[in-house]
């Protein structure tokens, strides 16, 4: 297929799969909000929490796709999410937002966990950039200025994982039981980092930059390893190394997101040390990471593959990743990389039955162990935002107007 099939085919799962999944299926009408979990059957758990993730994913998403769009039903749900993040989640005596609540929308987990603030910043600025709603930018700037009050540390530099509902030491850290219990991880400053740029577009301060600078600055020195141009994954407060394993889907991920970042603060120096880095990350994740069917692995470690599953995630990152790189370089091996990945995704992912994706499949191809559809981990955002970054990338490219004809094995 040519580059406008390509673009049309990503379209139609965007709008008439993805989006209308959420549309139709998870809209909680008793007690507001989405529902805390449904399972591959299409199986409602309506007593399942709610996880600050989820809803400040939805709110991201239909937000994005209502600035793409300007569909009104894709503004009523990203404004429906904003309102119950809001009314439940929002802690107004300490600031900041609970990692979790209750199906009723009673606090369960009040922990600030630093990863979830970042995506409510990432959400309310894609809110903003799609309404213009004034009293959105002073709530989203405001969540900016608590998280650098008591999130930042002043003397190691970076982003503490979590902390207590009163915004006090904790050692409760990780994100979720795969997760290790660090101090500081790869995964809450490359979310902080996406969540600083786009925050960076619609409030260009001079203070936001110069934390958006440093943030890359300390991915580039700390968290990407110079030697295999993968993630360090969990730290210390001194950035000492806390594991030796490899996510696939996170290098590929950070490759594009680290160039987006410094593309949006554009400095000339620092988008160059960027490029060049991101650039050596897509490369060794295409060599290592990527399986012949296209697909891209979970984890490795120092001895090799430790997960040879493929989810969902990786491979929507994956896409726009290797065709980051392509439009960085021209090296068409890094286009049919993208493609690749995306026939992988629609011959083995696409919920064609129900709809969404499934969470994952094994390396034969059968669908893993995990059933989740939606719930706290299992949210619209990489899938979409895959979607409308390749809907973009597709149109403004050069490729696109000439109709070159792509392969695929």
């Amino acid at each position: 297929m040519n580059a406008t099939q390509w673009a049309a085919s990503i379209e139609d799962e965007l709008k008439n799969n993805i989006l209308s999944f959420w549309l139709n299926h998870t809209t909680d009408e008793v007690n507001g909000g989405f529902y805390g979990y449904i399972n591959r059957s299409q199986q409602v758990d309506k007593t399942a929490d709610k996880a600050l993730v989820l809803n400040a994913r939805i709110m991201w998403t239909f937000s994005a796709a209502y600035r793409l769009y300007r569909d009104s039903r894709y503004l009523e749900t990203a404004r429906r999410a904003y309102q119950f993040l809001k009314d439940y989640f929002t802690d107004a005596e300490h600031g900041g937002l609970y990692w979790s609540v209750s199906a009723a929308g009673e606090p369960v987990s009040t922990k600030k966990q630093v990863y979830g603030q970042a995506f409510v910043i990432y959400a309310y600025s894609e809110f903003y950039r799609a309404t213009g709603d004034v009293s959105i930018l002073k709530e989203v700037i405001e969540l900016y200025h608590v998280l650098e009050r008591h999130a930042y540390d002043p003397v190691h530099q970076g982003y503490i994982e979590a902390l207590t509902r009163e915004w006090k030491e904790t050692n409760h850290n990780s994100l979720s039981a795969k997760d290790l219990n660090s101090k500081k991880s790869m995964n809450t400053h490359l979310h902080v980092l996406e969540a600083y740029t786009n925050l960076y577009r619609i409030w260009p301060a001079p203070e936001l930059r110069h934390q958006l600078h440093e943030l890359i600055t300390v991915t580039l020195d700390r968290i990407v390893c110079q030697d295999s141009w993968h993630f360090k994954l969990f730290f210390d407060m001194e950035w000492q190394r806390e594991s030796d394993h490899i996510s696939y889907g996170h290098d590929i991920e950070g490759s594009w997101l680290l160039y987006e970042a410094a593309e949006v603060l554009g400095e000339p120096d620092l988008l160059a040390k960027v490029r060049s880095a991101a650039l050596q990350m897509a490369e060794a994740t295409l060599k290592e990471g990527v399986d012949q069917d296209g697909g891209l692995f979970n984890e490795a470690g120092p001895s090799g593959l430790l997960d040879t599953d493929k989810d969902w995630w990786p491979q929507a990152e994956a896409v726009v990743g290797f065709y980051n790189a392509f439009q960085l370089t021209g090296n068409e091996t890094y286009r049919d990389a993208a493609l690749k990945a995306w026939t992988f995704i629609e011959r083995h992912l696409v919920d064609k039955k129900h709809g969404e994706w499934h969470w994952s499949v094994r390396r034969d191809g059968t669908l893993s162990h995990n059933e989740e559809k939606a719930g706290p981990w299992k949210c619209p955002y990489h899938n979409s935002r895959a979607c409308m970054e390749m809907i973009q990338r597709l149109s403004t490219h050069a490729e696109f107007h000439n109709n070159k004809t792509l392969e695929v094995e």
